[in-house]
């Protein structure tokens, strides 16, 4: 799925879609400006919220703070069976990968049923080791969020995967907080993780713009997962911080790539360019005869100097005298 070179790019659109309409139209602009996936939330409120009145923070659009039920979020998110059948479906119709979080067994069954390339285990059931071997057994390719957890959590989670030998695994380093704030986002935190697992990491992204997901991709990340919407002015937890439109999304997708094509290798070769730049900025012996410089070496080498062009080989002719 991911390719070497090449900065995969999926966008969120889970959190933000406003119902199975507004859920194709984002899919379709993911596709028109070059995403490589979209992804959603597949939840079922009643049972992941014992308490319905457990309360989330978040911020708006122009800058105000609001705090409501997660439970009441959440039912926004909610799409029925055959409209989630219908809108894999039609991302499959659009050559456009279609992955999904799921937080129950039966999820996990149904997108294994509907063709779901990729789910995700989301940060908060990290630490449930019968959610995650589950995914893994199913067998498709399976990512992480990390946020809110330690190392040793990460590693464990890793390891209840690889257990069941499945090893198509994306870590994604998921600064917590809607939106994150730039203290928190810890960046380095995917040079470590680049160190500990052999897996691709990711960086999903809750900042507003594109800032970060461009440090992200310098410091090598595989793929990044950015929240899409129709309206930044939607109250939610993650639509002031998220792309709007489809201009805006493509100036996403044409920074990354930008950033991607300039990453260049680790190696020092040399271009076309800077072989040919080479002759204008090194400097050559040049004698100097009745005040010109010429290129011609002859007679005492000591009455000329250094000058550009590099048109002769004056080290080499030196060694022979």
């Amino acid at each position: 799925m991911i390719e070497p070179g090449k900065v995969f790019i999926t966008f969120e659109a889970g959190a933000t879609h406003t119902g199975y309409e507004s859920a194709i139209r984002l899919a379709e602009q993911a596709k028109e400006v070059g995403a490589d996936a979209i992804k959603f939330q597949m939840v079922d409120p009643d049972r992941l919220y014992a308490d319905k009145t457990t309360p989330l923070t978040y911020g708006v659009h122009g800058g105000e703070e609001v705090t409501e039920p997660v439970y009441d979020i959440l039912k926004q998110r909610v799409l029925e069976k055959s409209e989630w059948r219908s809108l894999r479906l039609h991302c499959h119709k659009l050559k456009l990968r279609f992955f999904c979080t799921a937080t129950q067994t039966e999820e996990v069954d149904f997108l294994a049923e509907i063709g779901c390339q990729s789910v995700k285990v989301s940060s908060g059931d990290l630490n449930q080791k019968w959610l995650v071997k589950y995914m893994a057994e199913s067998r498709p390719s399976i990512q992480i969020d990390t946020g809110n957890s330690t190392l040793g959590e990460i590693e464990t989670a890793v390891d209840w995967i690889t257990e069941t030998g499945n090893e198509d695994i994306i870590i994604h380093h998921c600064p917590s907080g809607y939106p994150a704030h730039r203290d928190g986002i810890n960046l380095n935190i995917i040079t470590t993780l680049k160190q500990m697992f052999p897996y691709p990491i990711a960086f999903s992204d809750h900042t507003p713009g594109w800032d970060m997901d461009i440090a992200a991709v310098a410091l090598g990340v595989s793929m990044v997962e950015k929240t899409i919407t129709e309206d930044r002015t939607i109250r939610g937890p993650e639509h002031m911080f998220s792309l709007e439109g489809p201009d805006e999304m493509l100036g996403f997708v044409n920074a990354i790539r930008t950033v991607e094509a300039a990453m260049g290798t680790t190696r020092r070769l040399m271009t076309d360019d800077e072989r040919e730049k080479r002759k204008a900025g090194r400097r050559s012996y040049y004698p100097e005869w009745d005040g010109y410089m010429r290129p011609e070496i002859k007679g005492n080498w000591q009455d000329g100097g250094w000058s550009r062009l590099s048109k002769c080989e004056f080290d080499k002719w030196l060694e022979k005298q």
